[in-house]
Formats: C-alpha cells, structure tokens, sequence
C-alpha cells in the first residue's frame, strides 16, 4: 500500500473520529439544556399555580368569615416573573394575559375590607371567572409546551375556587349540593 494511502486514511479516521466526539458531545450538551429548562419550567409553573392557589383560597376564606387577611405579594410576583424568565412566548403571553385575568378578581375582592365591608360568595365567584378562564389558558399553553403526547384539557383542577364552567370535569356532586 501507498504511504500516502495509508496517512489519508489514518488521518481520515483521526478526523472521523474527532468529529465523532464533537458531535456528539454538542448533542448531549443541547439534550442536558433542555432537560435543565424543562426542570426549571416546571419549577416555575408549579410555584406561579401555588401562589395564586394560595392567595385565592386565602381571601376568600377571609371574606366569607370575616377575618383579616394579609397575602404575600411579593412571592405572587416572583413567581410571575420566575415563569416569564424560562416560558417560551406563547406561555409567556398566557402567563400574561393569566395575570390581568386575576387582576379583575383582585380588584374586586381587595379593594374590600374582609371584615367590615366583605365580599360574599356570589361576588367572590364571580370576580374570579375570568382568572378562571386564564387559568385554563395558561394550563393547556403550559401542558403544549410540554410535548406533544399531552392533550389541552376541557377543565382545571384547583386554584381558581367557585363554580365555573371551565371548573372540574368530575361529574360527582360538589360539596354544598
């Protein structure tokens, strides 16, 4: 064989070889990526949904028994910046459109003193339908970004409180009834 023949090739595999390793290191480095934005995503979506959960339980219960209420809203704010830091666009308007969504039931339900001038529960319920419709937005947006194989759902489970239409697909009585 030539001796040049045999340089080519060695080279060639060298090459081959190296690029090999390249290529496949810039893969896994892109699948790790996206395996930590998904964590981080989910992270995000998880404390924004436990926020509003939170503070939605909260001042309802402080209307209908007349206590005080004190709600942290920085941490709502940081979960809704937290959420807009790693969404992709389209969460990230949901997440938007989520927030003026709330800001209706907020408006109608902390303007009031919850001890001397409460909201009852006709109001309460009906302030939060339009959070409730965002919140389902913003869940199905939420659950596309996820992949593929999840499909949007025709209704939520918890987090916004009152009889919705978008509320729990379960056809079982609801408390009350």
């Amino acid at each position: 064989m030539d001796t040049s023949a045999v340089i080519v090739t060695t080279f060639g595999g060298a090459f081959s070889a190296t690029l090999g390793v390249m290529v496949g290191g810039i893969v896994t480095r892109r699948v790790q990526e996206r395996h930590w934005l998904r964590d981080k995503q989910l992270q995000a979506y998880e404390e924004l949904f436990a926020q509003y959960a939170r503070f939605m339980m909260t001042l309802r219960q402080a209307h209908l028994s007349r206590t005080p209420v004190t709600v942290d809203w920085a941490a709502w704010s940081v979960a809704l910046v937290s959420a807009s830091l790693v969404a992709p666009l389209r969460v990230a308007r949901a997440i938007d459109g989520f927030g003026q969504a709330v800001a209706v039931y907020l408006a109608a339900v902390t303007t009031r003193d919850p001890v001397d001038d409460p909201v009852d529960e006709g109001t309460l319920t009906e302030a939060s339908r339009p959070a409730a419709a965002a919140h389902l937005v913003l869940l199905n947006e939420i659950r596309r970004s996820m992949g593929r194989t999840l499909e949007d759902l025709p209704f939520y489970l918890g987090g916004t409180l009152g009889r919705h239409p978008e509320g729990t697909g379960s056809t079982l009585e609801q408390p009350g009834e």
